[in-house]
């Protein structure tokens, strides 16, 4: 498996979890001192590592290349509104201070990196039969919010991406889902002279139990869906814990009546 921003908050519980359960991980993160550090936690787990910036196509299909098979891709890795300001929470960004450079980035990040990585895994899953992709988006309001830009447009997208892989690549035994913590998690996305309590917000550990689930054999029918960790109950059974924290990936409702010449667009 290969899990992006493996060496932040949510990557390295995920990366913990998963090597825990006995799988083949290969970490992936754009700073090497988090990777080193991360590979020192892991030394007797057979944790392999690999420096990605994921905003390049050409480094996304290498680094897939050199992981071997990998069966379940996680795209966690995020640039977040720290990169502009530490204060943005507290201070919110104006367009003006966004430069084309930045949004540049958020998009290749947060948009781009998903999609090159899932167009260079979805070959061998194709081939296999199976395979799981697991994309991580921001809530709505965070999406939607003024003054979160680039943040907001660019997980959006991610969003949206995520809802027509999933139709694409069900016929292929491939589930695409969408797991968001559902609000501000306590990592270093957050930056530490935020006003808010970090005592409040979401623990990173809260994004595992329904990844694990989703990589699940229990779970290979389950696609096209977007899970709210902190809705999330480990203390309840898998039914109730999807019930309460389940969704179909992005605004599906909105897309039911389409004006179309002629026909429905999906059936000619």
């Amino acid at each position: 498996m290969f899990i992006t921003g493996a060496a932040g908050g949510i990557g390295r519980k995920l990366v913990g979890a998963f090597l825990s359960a006995g799988a083949s991980v290969t970490a992936a993160d754009i700073s090497d001192h988090g990777l080193r550090d991360l590979a020192a936690t892991h030394a007797d787990d057979g944790l392999q590592i690999h420096a990605l910036d994921v905003g390049s196509s050409s480094d996304c299909q290498a680094a897939i290349v050199e992981a071997g098979q990998v069966d379940i891709l996680i795209n966690n890795a995020g640039a977040s509104m720290g990169l502009i300001r530490d204060d943005h929470l507290d201070r919110l960004v104006n367009l003006d201070e966004v430069t084309p450079e930045l949004w540049d980035h958020f998009v290749a990040t947060n948009l781009s990196g998903p999609w090159y990585l899932t167009k260079a895994c979805v070959p061998t899953m194709r081939t296999r039969g199976w395979g799981r992709i697991i994309n991580v988006t921001t809530s709505f309001f965070t999406m939607l919010r003024p003054m979160f830009h680039p943040y907001g447009p660019s997980k959006a997208g991610l969003e949206a991406m995520s809802a027509g892989h999933a139709g694409e690549l069900a016929k292929d035994g491939i589930t695409v889902n969408v797991v968001v913590p559902g609000g501000p998690t306590d990592t270093p996305m957050v930056p530490a002279v935020t006003k808010m309590a970090r005592s409040l917000m979401i623990p990173p550990a809260a994004m595992v139990p329904p990844i694990l689930w989703l990589c699940s054999a229990d779970a290979d029918a389950v696609t096209g869906n977007r899970y709210v960790a902190a809705k999330w109950d480990s203390d309840v059974s898998i039914a109730d814990a999807c019930a309460a924290s389940q969704a179909p990936i992005a605004w599906p409702e909105l897309a039911s009546s389409p004006v179309w010449p002629g026909a429905n667009p999906d059936k000619g």
